[in-house]
């Protein structure tokens, strides 16, 4: 007696098809800094030696592959938010954005597929676009209970500045201004001193 289809274990991937997925990630990277998240799909099959087929198997929409290769970078962010017992709540919120903002520079165009998933709950990028979203949220409340940063904020409004900075440095080629960007922003979100 046969297993019906649906009992059936999930089988692993075949080693040529996780070759084939690496391959393509790899070349992904490359093309798309080397020429935005508008990089042709067709170019980077091409570069990994497989077909267009193989490609949207692995990554049905641009958005997915874009998820692939971010998922290390997210997970740099994710990291910073657990390291940040130590100090002051400001000062690990300031270090998050500008991690933040220094990922979404990866590639050009970057900024605004990020910022277009935040808002397309049927994005690939979507989870994890309000997984860092979340992240950021954690760490802006500890710096409001602090009393260190506005309260008027929320954790989609981090995100979206450090995209914003992002964005900003990625036009005519101006990335050494993104800590000014951000020296600004972060002016702009601290709560102001009292004089005593």
């Amino acid at each position: 007696m046969t297993t019906p289809e649906r009992a059936r274990p999930a089988r692993a991937p075949r080693a040529d098809a996780l070759r084939n997925r690496d391959r393509l990630l790899a070349e992904a990277d490359r093309l798309f800094a080397a020429h935005g998240t508008g990089a042709s799909l067709e170019d980077i099959a091409k570069q990994a030696g497989v077909g267009i087929g193989t490609l949207y198997r692995h990554f049905p929409t641009r958005e997915a592959l874009l998820d692939a290769l971010l998922q290390q970078r997210f997970e740099q962010l994710w990291g910073r938010a657990h390291e940040a017992g130590s100090g002051s709540p400001y000062a690990a919120l300031a270090a998050w954005l500008r991690e933040a903002a220094g990922q979404s520079t990866a590639y050009r165009g970057l900024p605004s597929s990020i910022a277009a998933a935040l808002r397309d709950t049927t994005s690939h990028l979507n989870t994890s676009c309000q997984a860092v979203r979340e992240v950021g949220a954690r760490l802006l409340a500890a710096a409001q209970a602090a009393g260190e940063v506005r309260t008027d904020l929320d954790g989609t409004d981090l995100v979206l500045m450090a995209n914003s900075a992002a964005w900003l440095a990625q036009q005519d080629h101006a990335e050494d201004r993104l800590d000014r960007h951000l020296d600004v922003l972060l002016a702009g979100i601290r709560t102001p001193r009292r004089v005593e």
